[in-house]
């Protein structure tokens, strides 16, 4: 299903209708997940309900596209909470937010509204939940990404990103340890940090943090790479889940391009391809994929359906009666 609030339409592609010479094949789950369709309807009533502008704190979700169709309506999106206009409306990202952000918003008197997956705040909550206990911390994520930002903010805790080694801190090995993640990492990845944890603390609680949405999609990727030669991401560079599928897809032997449209293809590509598969991230519209659909004008698509996904998230108290 498309998704319309983007300016999509629906229509098939038929092998009989297309003109191009190779197969695609399409990952189902792709695109949107709960999270971030809660997050773009949360900017949309806000805007009908306050009027614009209505600011919002870092990029709602990381697709450009989104980003600058939200801000067409009246979105404004900034990077620091004091840059925002006392008495202003605002919503806090999808990523989540430390709780500093929310004490200066309440300096400057600013209506919040926070957009943060439930998601997240389930991690945010579990920080809490172990440092309570007396349990020292440990977090698995990017340097720099938003949502790590969110998290470490919630309780002291010892970062590690898995991208620069496995570099554990120098507790006793019997110390009560429990470990989080960031819910957009690689499965396999953090799978591997995790153990080496596992191996250096013996009584570490292991939570299961990466999220359903990023989960299917790196299996349906796998998929993807058993039957293609080539994957193709569909989703911006600032996205961690759209970059980890293409890491996934590289990973599995298959030559893989993260393109934020059909305007980034580049059909050197293509030459000698015969099979093409397409995903997309959970924070890219689908119309950005059929579009992509149409450039290629494959002989034949077939639908590669690893998962079903029924999630829903409530919006927050107070907005639903907009």
């Amino acid at each position: 299903m498309l998704d319309s609030r983007f300016g999509a339409v629906r229509h098939s592609i038929t092998g009989s209708d297309a003109g191009g010479v190779m197969k695609v094949y399409l990952a189902a789950p792709r695109g949107f997940c709960a999270g971030v369709d809660r997050a773009i309807e949360i900017v949309e009533i806000a805007l009908r309900r306050f009027g614009a502008p209505v600011y919002v704190k870092h990029q709602i979700v990381h697709n450009a596209h989104v980003v600058r169709t939200l801000e067409s309506k009246g979105a404004v999106t900034v990077e620091d909470v004091r840059d925002i206009p006392e008495g202003s409306n605002v919503v806090f990202s999808a990523h989540g937010s430390p709780p500093e952000d929310f004490a200066v918003a309440r300096e400057r008197g600013l209506n919040v509204i926070d957009a943060t997956c439930p998601l997240v705040v389930k991690v945010h909550n579990e920080a809490k939940k172990y440092r309570g206990e007396g349990r020292d911390v440990i977090l698995v994520g990017h340097r720099g990404h938003q949502e790590v930002k969110g998290t470490m903010g919630q309780a002291p805790m010892f970062f590690l990103d898995d991208r620069d080694g496995v570099e554990l801190p120098q507790w006793d090995a019997d110390a009560p340890v429990a470990v989080l993640t960031q819910t957009t990492l690689s499965v396999d990845d953090t799978r591997r940090s995790v153990e080496a944890i596992r191996r250096r603390f013996g009584n570490a609680v292991v939570r299961d943090d990466i999220c359903y949405a990023t989960t299917n999609r790196q299996e349906a990727v796998k998929a993807l790479c058993d039957r293609v030669d080539l994957v193709l991401v569909v989703g911006s560079e600032s996205s961690s889940n759209c970059n980890r599928l293409r890491e996934v897809a590289e990973a599995s032997g298959a030559a893989a391009y993260l393109i934020a449209g059909r305007e980034e293809l580049d059909p050197a590509w293509l030459r000698g391809v015969e099979a093409v598969g397409v995903t997309s991230g959970a924070s890219t519209p689908d119309h950005l994929v059929h579009e992509l659909l149409d450039a290629l004008e494959p002989i034949e698509v077939e639908i590669v359906q690893t998962a079903e996904e029924s999630v829903s998230f409530r919006l927050p108290r107070g907005l639903p009666e907009a």
